[in-house]
């Protein structure tokens, strides 16, 4: 079959081809599945680099999350039928024609959703979720600032903390993504290229500053980020995106009496299912009541990847951008 794989690192994503990989089968408890779309997340553009926390044994196929349809069943593989529309959080392989899954990592999709909307959910949407319900516990009227609010997870943060019913703050760099956040339901928006973000909060807020904050970027990002934080704020890192990651004195933790809070999605498979379950659940809900809708900058052929994760690396898009094999 075709697939994008990785027979070196490399920190140029643009020199991805298409290569030829033998079609997985579904083992025990899996389940195969025709890639319809693959979406494209920063941790891909760090796993090919080597720098991700997961650093696969070389060769591998990318691609951490998908949506298609299944044409295999694996002995013992409960709860899913042949045909099923699925989405799926992979692991890796999903930058190919098939990939085999474990099955408690599949979920039906909602009959209205799109393969490509559905690619963006496993990650993206699960991730802003968890942060914001299970780690956060963002409640109505609170002020959530979102970083990155124009990228995939930012969006899918503005979109399920409006649902929530919190005021939102979303930081962008450029108009155009400020209006993409603006259309998402942000209240406030926040040109990091022209502004001291950490000031326009404050100036927002009458000095209070933001109950919780969503940070995707890290480095000087999360570092600032607590001149702007509320007492007893809450700031929940999800990545660095930028590059570098934030050293916090605990002195400024101690004084407001802030929490400084991790989300790390993919564990939560092994060590919280339940929460995963309910995660999938609220999502569906929430996307069936038309409070989100993930949007989609672009939807590329599998010869195009590399392209797509150096678009995505140099902050070129616009919410979530997939592959289409």
């Amino acid at each position: 079959m075709r697939a994008i794989v990785v027979d070196r690192l490399t920190r140029e994503p643009e020199r991805l081809q298409v290569s030829e990989w033998a079609t997985p089968t579904a083992g025990p408890g899996e389940v195969l599945i025709d890639v319809r779309a693959a979406g494209c997340n920063f941790s891909d553009v760090l796993m090919l680099s080597g720098t991700y926390q997961v650093k696969p044994e070389l060769p591998f196929v990318l691609g951490r999350e998908a949506a298609g349809v299944i044409s295999a069943l694996g002995e013992g593989a409960r709860g899913l039928s042949l045909g099923d529309r699925v989405l799926a959080f992979t692991d890796l392989g999903a930058f190919a024609e098939r990939v085999a899954v474990a099955a408690a990592d599949v979920r039906i999709m909602p009959e209205t959703m799109s393969f490509e909307a559905g690619a963006a959910i496993p990650i993206v949407y699960s991730t802003s979720y968890a942060a914001l319900v299970d780690r956060a516990a963002l409640q109505a009227g609170e002020t959530l600032l979102v970083h990155a609010a124009a990228g995939g997870v930012g969006l899918a943060a503005v979109q399920i903390g409006k649902a929530l019913g919190a005021r939102i703050i979303a930081t962008a760099g450029g108009a155009d993504k400020l209006e993409v956040a603006r259309a998402a339901g942000a209240d406030v928006l926040v040109d990091y290229r022209n502004e001291d973000f950490a000031e326009a909060v404050l100036a927002a807020t009458g000095g209070r500053g933001a109950d919780v904050i969503y940070d995707s970027v890290g480095g000087d990002t999360s570092e600032r980020s607590l001149k702007c934080i509320a007492w007893k704020g809450r700031l929940v890192v999800v990545g660095f995106a930028g590059g570098t990651i934030a050293e916090f004195r605990a002195n400024r933790i101690m004084l407001k009496n802030i929490a400084v809070i991790g989300l790390h999605w993919p564990a939560y498979a092994e060590r919280e299912p339940g929460t995963v379950a309910r995660v999938y659940d609220d999502l569906f809900a929430l996307y069936g009541q038309g409070r989100i809708e993930p949007r989609i900058h672009a939807a590329h052929p599998l010869e195009d990847t590399g392209q797509a994760l150096a678009e995505l690396a140099d902050r070129k898009t616009v919410g979530k951008v997939v592959v289409v094999p």
